[in-house]
């Protein structure tokens, strides 16, 4: 009868949720190490290395020149020089936007992509005559007319978003480290240190803030630098504020 009732009661509830063994919560912890260590060595690369160069890169291109006339056009220069060239086709979806271009050699055909449609895109058709601007072998900018229109291949002085990827790189090694510390430190209870709720909700607050302070600081022109500083400052507080909002039982787990 006992039995009768005990397996009743267990099928009426379902069978109590497993708990993780000690030798699965180190295996976690040492799996967050490893992430947050390739995390850190990313941070680094973008704050020591991508950041600068795409920097110098576009100082380098903001101050080139007209090339001068030349009977033989080298592949790549450091000028700038204008070519008129054929519109071959074109795709313009949000996914595919680009035209095929052919010009004059050392360019050739090549494919043109840009990160919007216009205002030069949304108006070629095939045939058409357009001027391009050809920068170290590549085309920087399609003209018609007066209508200009910059390609994704062009330099930008758009710091902020490279930040906002580093930014995340290191907040992301960070809390990796934390909770791989705490599972690996204290394997059979790491506590509050659990992907849900805790580490869910930090990990969507870091992407969240990484994403919209970029693209805010990016719109205002605001220095690259405040990036760092107001997401580290927001990921810090909602992880305090959750992490004793959850211990006094104010948010459910």
């Amino acid at each position: 009868m006992t039995t009768t009732r005990i397996g009743a009661v267990r099928a009426a509830g379902g069978p109590p949720a497993p708990r993780w063994g000690a030798g699965r919560h180190r295996l976690v912890g040492a799996a967050l190490l490893v992430l947050s260590l390739a995390s850190a060595l990313t941070c680094y690369f973008t704050f020591t290395t991508w950041l600068p160069s795409d920097r110098v890169l576009y100082r380098e291109y903001q101050a080139a020149e007209a090339c001068p006339a030349r009977t033989v056009v080298p592949a790549s220069e450091d000028c700038l020089r204008e070519l008129t060239v054929t519109v071959e086709g074109t795709h313009n979806t949000p996914k595919n936007m680009r035209a095929t271009l052919l010009g004059p050699q050392p360019l050739g055909r090549v494919v043109v992509r840009f990160g919007d449609s216009g205002p030069v895109l949304s108006g070629l058709q095939t045939g058409d005559r357009v001027t391009a601007t050809v920068w170290r072998g590549v085309v920087v900018v399609v003209a018609e007319g007066d209508a200009r229109q910059n390609s994704a291949d062009a330099p930008r002085d758009e710091p902020q978003m490279t930040a906002a990827v580093g930014t995340f790189a290191g907040l992301l090694a960070a809390l990796a480290l934390m909770f791989g510390a705490v599972r690996l430190a204290s394997p059979r209870d790491p506590g509050l240190f659990t992907w849900r709720p805790y580490g869910k909700w930090l990990l969507i607050v870091t992407a969240g803030s990484c994403t919209v302070v970029g693209l805010c600081t990016v719109w205002t022109g605001l220095p690259w630098l405040l990036l760092p500083t107001v997401c580290g400052v927001l990921v810090a507080g909602t992880a305090w504020f959750l992490h004793r909002d959850l211990r006094l039982g104010r948010v459910d787990r």
